[in-house]
């Protein structure tokens, strides 16, 4: 059974505000972890504004060398927005902890995304699920430093 759009794109609302609001409370410091994942502010040029934008999302890995992301927008039918302005504009920013980094951000290909997916879903299962309710290949994004 699918959840229409419209009702994921409220919780995703209130999940990223919510979690905004926490941040900015204890200055950065909580939460540590979100759904066992480390939370990261990912900022991107709007591909039609060209204004910076900013998303608070969940990084499944993170190394030194990148950042893996999942555009799953807990598995809609469409792309996520930042995921629409990143493949327009690859050129990104991530905070993480308070600190920005420059990065370089890319769709992992087909074979890379089945190398990290049972990563991902051991680091939330949620992703599994959210593939299962919807028909388009949910996009891992492989963030690399630059």
């Amino acid at each position: 059974m699918r959840t229409p759009d419209k009702v994921l794109d409220v919780g995703a609302w209130m999940l990223e505000n919510g979690h905004r609001a926490v941040l900015k409370l204890t200055g950065g410091r909580y939460p540590r972890r979100l759904l066992g994942m480390q939370p990261v502010e990912l900022h991107v040029v709007g591909r039609k504004s060209g204004e910076r934008r900013s998303t608070l999302l969940t990084a499944p890995i993170i190394d030194d060398e990148r950042i893996v992301l999942v555009a799953s927008k807990g598995g809609s039918q469409d792309h996520p927005q930042w995921y629409k302005n990143l493949a327009a504009n690859p050129e990104v920013e991530i905070t993480v902890e308070g600190k920005t980094r420059k990065a370089r951000a890319r769709t992992a290909t087909p074979g890379e995304k089945a190398e990290l997916w049972p990563e991902i879903v051991r680091q939330y299962r949620g992703y599994e699920g959210y593939q299962r309710n919807t028909d388009r290949d949910i996009p891992v994004i492989i963030c690399e430093s630059r």
